[in-house]
């Protein structure tokens, strides 16, 4: 019976040298980057947090790597940094796939929208409903249109 191939363990120290560069990348970004970054991967911001704080030595799954440039517009020499030291750290692991095989994502973002009161409670929330709604449509029909 074979043993079960051992699992290779990341350097913490090269795993703090990615995630000072996410820190720095999310310093310099405009607020909400980080609410941003949490939709399109479908985590809270308290795993955004974990992923760019360089004490904590859980590593950023390379699934993420490539939605994570896309949101946080790494400019070409923070990215080239970032993907050295992720190589680093693991040496095994492959962090981006090319753009012709990566499945297109939708990326939501909020936006405020000013609507009359109706001056009944219940109508503003039924008016509420109905723009999210609205607006989740149009979402689904862009993620099954592209």
């Amino acid at each position: 019976m074979k043993a079960p191939p051992a699992r290779v363990v990341a350097d913490p120290a090269a795993v703090a040298d990615y995630k000072k560069i996410l820190q720095q990348v999310l310093e310099n970004r405009p607020a909400g980057t980080r609410l941003r970054l949490a939709e399109a991967l479908g985590k809270n911001r308290s795993f955004i947090s974990q992923i760019a704080n360089p004490a904590y030595s859980v590593p950023i799954p390379a699934r993420h790597i490539e939605p994570l440039f896309e949101i946080c517009h790494f400019l070409a020499a923070e990215k080239l940094q970032f993907l050295q030291a992720y190589q680093r750290a693991h040496p095994k692991r492959v962090p981006t796939r090319p753009a012709e095989e990566r499945p297109r994502e939708i990326v939501l973002r909020e936006i405020v929208l000013r609507v009359p009161d109706l001056r009944d409670r219940e109508k503003n929330r039924q008016l509420e409903q109905l723009l999210q709604e609205t607006a989740q449509r149009v979402a689904r029909l862009l993620e099954h249109g592209s």
